[in-house]
């Protein structure tokens, strides 16, 4: 399949390409970016609980923090994409409130809210009303780069707040971690760029698979199913097509059984599942199975395995595909990848109500 590459500048004006590209720059400067103190003290053996109040692009960072920290914060990371907090919020509690504008109305609601019930609270955001009420409270805070779409600065919506839980002993030093998923990253977006042809470029080759089709996104639970929701989340926005996302082995359980009807869909569907060595054998042997049984019935799987020297990396790998095949794909839809207008309608709709 031909990708309009010629036409690149015409149809991606506000250079989302770019800002894919120039992720791994994001990353490390995200995570080394200065957080400013609060007046709180912070004890992290006082602390129980980690909740991350974030919308979209904002919230996103918060998962992959809970992926990536899963089997080493004693801790639970609870990521919470509504206008209430839960009921169990209290001064044992932090809060990290991240909103890219700083004017989301749910990560406002979510802080106020932190604020009653005396929890410890982290602001990350570019400006806004969130920036202006973290420093009417001096709330420990990093302050973002601005000038991105919210999903177009995951490095600023995640560095800060792994960098954040270092600084205030929650996890050990992440920064040689952070530089070598980096490195590897910049090596690892050799093989997805424009300019590498089709034949040797993985993403185009997904793009053009995923091309009319609706997209099911398949990862395990344990490290990757962020990945998933990142992949999906892309493919909707970027590329303005339908995606969905579910995580192994809870899709086994039921998702499963609904590729039977309606019937004139099967071949219209294509299951990508996300795998790494963070899997469970149990989880690779469900995925291959999983994959058999679906074939049979007429749908299209792609597997994508994750990449690079640790964890994290491999976590972005997942992630730094995705986003290049979501901006393939919006190429081959003919459609600009940075404008969102149906959130935009939404927005200006929910305003009216105020």
């Amino acid at each position: 399949m031909d990708f309009p590459v010629a036409d690149i500048k015409r149809l991606d004006p506000q250079d989302m390409y770019g800002k894919i590209y120039d992720f791994p720059t994001q990353l490390r400067e995200g995570y080394f970016l200065p957080i400013i103190a609060g007046q709180a003290e912070i004890d992290p053996a006082a602390i129980k609980a980690i909740v991350v109040a974030g919308m979209g692009g904002s919230a996103i960072g918060g998962d992959i923090l809970r992926s990536y920290l899963a089997y080493d914060l004693r801790i639970p990371i609870f990521v919470n994409r509504n206008y209430r907090l839960p009921c169990w919020i209290d001064k044992s509690s932090l809060v990290i409130a991240s909103s890219y504008s700083g004017n989301t109305e749910e990560t406002l609601a979510a802080f106020a809210q932190a604020r009653e019930a005396d929890a410890t609270i982290m602001v990350s955001t570019t400006g806004g009303k969130l920036a202006e009420e973290a420093r009417a409270l001096d709330c420990h805070r990093a302050m973002l780069p601005t000038g991105f779409q919210p999903r177009a600065a995951l490095g600023y919506s995640f560095g800060p707040l792994l960098h954040f839980l270092v600084e205030y002993g929650f996890v050990d030093n992440q920064e040689e971690t952070i530089n070598a998923t980096c490195d590897f990253l910049v090596e690892n977006r050799k093989s997805f760029v424009v300019e590498q042809p089709t034949s040797d470029n993985q993403a185009k080759q997904i793009a053009a698979r995923l091309y009319g089709k609706i997209v099911l996104i398949y990862a395990g639970a344990d490290y990757y199913d962020t990945t998933a929701v990142r992949f999906k989340g892309q493919i909707c926005e970027n590329a303005q097509q339908m995606a969905f996302a579910n995580v192994c082995p809870e899709l086994n359980h039921n998702e499963i059984v609904g590729f039977d009807f309606p019937d004139w869909l099967t071949d219209k569907s294509v299951v990508v599942f996300l795998t790494g060595s963070g899997d469970s054998d149990s989880v690779t042997a469900r995925f291959q199975i999983t994959s058999d049984i679906l074939k049979a019935k007429g749908v299209e799987t792609i597997f994508i395995e994750a990449g690079g020297p640790n964890r994290l990396a491999e976590i972005f790998s997942l992630v730094q595909i995705g986003d290049f095949v979501s901006f393939y794909l919006a190429l081959l839809n003919r459609v600009d990848p940075s404008p969102v207008a149906v959130i935009d309608q939404l927005k200006t709709e929910l305003e009216k109500l105020h």
